[in-house]
């Protein structure tokens, strides 16, 4: 791709505010200056918001989060720029609650109009938890003011009696053993210290990581920024680096909207398949391209991940963790090895100003069991798949790297929970009619349902299935499941149930057939009898009638357009409002 600068030197943004000596420039400008500004710090050099979304609630964005801020500021001060920290809006998945899913499009909200309420030129987007990637590129691009990507990285591996301990995927598997008399209460408890034994995301391929990963891979952050760890120097380096490059995309006017591009979303989702990302990714970058105004849909996420081998063997899909994936050589090696075999879009544009293929061409792998060779890839057909048919008219999700494979085509009759709380007064229940055989199903959890479409998609099972060594059933619901989470799991059934989605209607002993060869989901009841339920299926009770959750429910999408808030698509620009003084 071929980027053209913009003319420099030319009137910036905060000029509107800063520049001159008019009543109200005079007002904006002597109020900021009580911070001990000198006078030549407004005479035109860029402005660049440093949007940090550091929270001693949000434990993935926690206090290291300040020092990478601080390295930022020296970078666009060497650079010419004028640094202001700016503490923007924190969503946590694991302090927030319906859920933090429900609060991603607030928080988008709410950035979007910081930028733009405010004297930026540009934005440094300082990220962590997997909310806060999603919400922060969704604001800049609907702003699209020049922005760039800096992640506060992944904490260090942890380690529990000699066995690498992955950050929620051992969570859930602790927890099933618990269940199935394998592991005692109290060594569960001793396990527990293990688990987040430093600062930073999440140390598998969860959610937070794959975020990370396909923000640097859609070309938003500089090249090996998704995996340094949070606690690594050269973590503060690449802050550094990304503050000196913010000062000089602003003098070329180098966008969101240069960088997101629809090659760039096929290179994201083609890395998604190698990394064996999260089904996370996929309503979050749907939602994303809907702010650019790019037409992406499930089909896509089908289509160009459908062939793709999944070569890096991290948990949930494998055995290493995030720390190993950056001394392997990180993101960098699988971008090349893509390049390599034809699936990536050579010359899609990043924030370093050079082409993706021109930041990735050197790399160079250097542990093979870490990221594999293709032929000794976890899956040669990794990706997203998306199933179809009458049980999801609009399509539904799975991750083939984290399912067992003999689930992927089966036939099973249905064992329905009709909300979470349901699921919870049942499913340890001795009496419970289910095997391993069946389907267990969970209506209205969806964006509507929960509300905010919380990550229990990964049903745990019943203890009497745990204690026979099952541990995977088929798991359908329009639920999200967390990065770090396995098994053969649909989720995100379109429509949701809370919206009349044929989910809704499904009874217990209907039979379900699952064939992800050929991408289809099918409830087996005629489509007369499925008319006649939808034609008596009432909503649910109890809706809220005011407040942020009125809001959401009444305007968020579907999880097959990314469950966006209908009135947040799109992108509004930075034009500078009236002055009120």
């Amino acid at each position: 791709m071929t980027f053209k600068p913009a003319q420099w030197p030319r009137r910036l943004r905060s000029q509107e505010w800063y520049g001159g000596i008019s009543r109200d420039v005079i007002y904006h400008r002597s109020w900021l200056k009580n911070q001990g500004y000198p006078d030549d710090l407004f005479d035109g050099r860029p402005i660049i918001g440093i949007l940090n979304t550091f929270s001693e609630l949000s434990p993935c964005n926690g206090i290291h989060m300040k020092d990478l801020a601080e390295k930022i500021k020296a970078g666009i001060w060497e650079a010419g720029g004028f640094p202001v920290e700016v503490p923007v809006f924190s969503a946590s998945e694991n302090t927030f609650r319906p859920s933090a899913m429900m609060f991603r499009n607030l928080a988008a909200l709410s950035i979007e109009e910081t930028i733009r309420g405010q004297p930026m030129d540009g934005a440094v987007l300082m990220v962590g938890c997997d909310k806060t990637t999603p919400s922060l590129m969704m604001a800049a691009a609907s702003c699209d003011i020049p922005s760039i990507v800096v992640t506060g990285g992944p904490m260090l591996n942890g380690y529990y009696r000699g066995e690498r301990v992955g950050s929620g995927t051992h969570l859930w598997k602790f927890s099933e053993a618990v269940k199935a008399g394998e592991m005692t209460q109290e060594e569960f408890l001793e396990a527990e210290v293990s688990m987040s034994r430093s600062t930073g995301t999440c140390n598998t391929m969860g959610t937070a990581s794959t975020m990370a990963s396909m923000a640097e891979a859609l070309g938003m952050a500089l090249s090996g920024n998704a995996a340094i760890p949070a606690v690594d120097s050269r973590r503060r380096v690449i802050a550094q680096h990304s503050g000196r490059r913010i000062v000089q995309m602003v003098k070329d006017d180098m966008k969101p909207s240069d960088i997101l591009t629809k090659d760039a979303f096929m290179n994201a989702i083609r890395t998604n398949a190698a990394i064996g990302g999260s089904t996370n990714a996929v309503i979050h970058l749907l939602a994303l391209a809907g702010r650019v105004g790019i037409d992406l849909t499930l089909e896509d996420w089908d289509r160009w991940g459908r062939d793709v081998p999944t070569i890096v063997n991290l948990m949930p899909s494998g055995k290493y963790l995030m720390e190993e994936f950056f001394y392997a050589g990180g993101l960098p090696v699988v971008l090349k090895r893509l390049g390599e075999g034809g699936m990536l879009a050579r010359d899609t544009l990043t924030v370093s100003g050079k082409t993706i293929w021109e930041e990735v061409r050197g790399a160079v792998n250097h542990n093979d069991d870490v990221i594999l060779p293709t032929d000794k890839a976890l899956t040669q057909s990794g990706g997203i798949v998306v199933v179809t048919g009458n049980l999801a008219p609009k399509g539904a999700v799975l991750k083939p790297s984290a399912a067992t494979p003999a689930l992927l085509q089966h036939r099973g009759r249905a064992v329905v929970f009709e909300d979470i709380d349901d699921y919870k007064a049942r499913i340890e229940d001795p009496d419970l009619d289910i095997d391993e055989t069946c389907v267990m199903v969970l209506k209205n959890c969806g964006p509507k349902g929960y509300p905010g479409m919380a990550e229990v998609g990964n049903m745990g099972l019943p203890p009497k299935i745990l204690r026979k060594g099952v541990t995977d059933m088929i798991r359908i619901s329009d639920a999200r499941m967390s990065g770090t989470a396995y098994g053969t799991v649909v989720l995100h059934t379109s429509p949701e149930a809370a919206a009349g989605g044929p989910l809704a209607v499904v009874r217990n002993g209907d039979m379900i057939e699952l064939d992800v060869a050929n991408r289809r989901l099918h409830l087996d009841v005629s489509d007369a009898e499925l008319a006649t339920r939808l034609a008596g299926w009432t909503p649910l009770p109890g809706q809220p009638e005011s407040g942020y959750a009125w809001l959401h429910q009444a305007h968020v999408q579907g999880a097959d357009t990314g469950a966006d808030l209908d009135f947040l698509i799109g992108c509004r620009g930075n034009a500078v409002g009236k002055e009120s003084h």
